[in-house]
C-alpha cells in the first residue's frame, strides 16, 4: 500500500495495530477522522489519553474503574458472600447485563495458557484465594470460557480453594463448549448462571 504521506502511512500504522483492524480498514478510518472537524479528533486523542492516564483497576475485584473501589463492590445491595469468577471486563459487563446476578465479581485477567506463556501468577489467583480464606465468602462460581484454557483454570483454583468452607459452582453449559462468555446471548448467559452446578459435578461429567 503506497502512501503520499508519511503522517497518514503512521497513521493507518498505529490504527492497524487494533484487533481486528487490517490495512484498508484502517485507511478508510483515518481517511474518516481527517473529514472531522479538529474538535472531534481532539476529542478521541484526549478520552484515549485520559483512558491510559486515569484509568484503574479495583482493588478489591480487578475490575477496570475510575477509582481505587468500583461502584459494584462499593454498593451495599451486592451479595458480598458470592464472587462470580470471570477472565475480563467484557465477562463482567455480559454477566450484568442479564440483571440476574445481584453477588460480586473477582477479574483474574486471563486464564492459565502454558502455549502462551501465562501462568497463575500471571493471574489475579492469589488474591482470589486469599479472599475465600477470609471467611466472608460462602459461594464461588466459575464463569470462565468452556474451554480447555477455562477448565484448567477453573481446575487449579478448586484446588487452591481445598480444606475451605466454601461452595464451588460452574456456569450450566448452556454455553457451548469452546465459546467465549462475552459473545453469549443473554438470555442464555443469564440462565446459566441461575441453573449453576457444583463444581465437583462439572468434573464428573467430563
Amino acid at each position: 500500500m503506497d502512501f503520499s504521506s508519511k503522517l497518514l502511512e503512521n497513521a493507518v500504522y498505529e490504527m492497524s495495530q487494533l484487533p481486528g483492524i487490517g490495512k484498508r480498514t484502517a485507511l478508510r478510518l483515518v481517511l474518516h477522522l481527517l473529514k472531522q472537524p479538529n474538535e472531534r479528533t481532539k476529542g478521541l486523542t484526549t478520552a484515549l489519553s485520559n483512558l491510559r492516564e486515569g484509568i484503574k483497576l479495583c482493588e478489591n475485584c480487578h475490575n477496570i474503574s475510575d477509582v481505587q473501589l468500583c461502584e459494584l463492590c462499593a454498593s451495599s445491595k451486592r451479595d458480598r458472600s458470592l464472587i462470580c469468577v470471570v477472565e475480563d471486563i467484557r465477562d463482567v459487563m455480559a454477566i450484568e447485563n442479564t440483571s440476574q446476578y445481584n453477588g460480586l465479581y473477582h477479574v483474574l485477567g486471563g486464564k492459565i495458557s502454558p502455549m502462551e506463556g501465562v501462568g497463575p501468577q500471571e493471574l489475579t489467583i492469589g488474591s482470589l484465594v486469599k479472599k475465600a480464606k477470609s471467611g466472608e465468602i460462602k459461594e464461588l462460581i466459575f464463569a470462565l470460557s468452556s474451554t480447555m484454557e477455562g477448565d484448567t483454570t477453573n481446575f487449579y483454583i478448586y484446588k487452591q480453594l481445598e480444606g475451605l468452607d466454601i461452595n464451588t459452582s460452574t456456569i450450566a453449559r448452556g454455553i457451548a463448549v469452546g465459546d467465549e462468555l462475552e459473545y453469549a446471548d443473554e438470555v442464555t448467559l443469564g440462565r446459566s448462571i441461575l441453573n449453576r452446578i457444583p463444581f465437583e459435578g462439572s468434573l464428573k461429567a467430563n
